[in-house]
């Protein structure tokens, strides 16, 4: 069996009500949270597979600095293409889906669907990591359900109720 990039069902109710409330929030705080969820989710699967691999800490830290307004957004671009060349260059399903999960994430800041779109990577490094590379299909899609209800938990978590300047999202899916 061929593994998947991304892993989760557009239709399903976790998908459908995580698009639902990011189009409630704001680029920042889809942004912030896209990559704080990230980094607590899926950067210790990365490291996991990857611990001598240092640029990706480097360039995730890039951006959250950059979110935080530390840093110019010269430094997120660069950060990003990093990010983009890491996810590239990595080996092994797990790896390259958290790898892609955290790049996707980090440039939620420039096209705020990418706050849903990380997930869905993040939704196969999580389920390739959980039940290794050779399970069936039905344990991966269970597993990956699990992992976008715990983002949407998540997501809930960091809204800003009554968000004054709610992103306009156009879902290509």
């Amino acid at each position: 069996m061929k593994l998947r990039k991304t892993l989760g069902n557009m239709e399903s109710p976790e998908c459908q009500s995580l698009m639902r409330q990011m189009e409630t929030q704001s680029r920042q705080t889809l942004a912030t949270w896209a990559v704080a969820y990230a980094k607590e989710r899926y950067l210790p699967i990365y490291q996991d597979a990857c611990p001598a691999e240092e640029r990706l800490y480097a360039a995730l830290s890039e951006c959250e600095a950059c979110l935080r307004g530390e840093a110019p957004s010269a430094e997120r671009k660069a950060a990003l293409q990093t990010l983009r060349q890491i996810a590239l260059e990595t080996n092994g399903a797990v790896a390259q889906a958290a790898a892609r999960a955290i790049s996707t994430a980090c440039a939620a800041a420039q096209t705020p669907t990418n706050a849903f779109g990380f997930l869905l990577y993040g939704a196969a490094a999580f389920a390739y990591h959980s039940a290794g590379l050779n399970a069936a299909q039905d344990a991966y899609d269970a597993l990956a359900t699990q992992e976008l209800q715990r983002a949407l938990a998540s997501l809930r978590s960091a809204s800003v109720p009554g968000e004054a300047h709610p992103v306009k999202l156009r879902w290509n899916c």
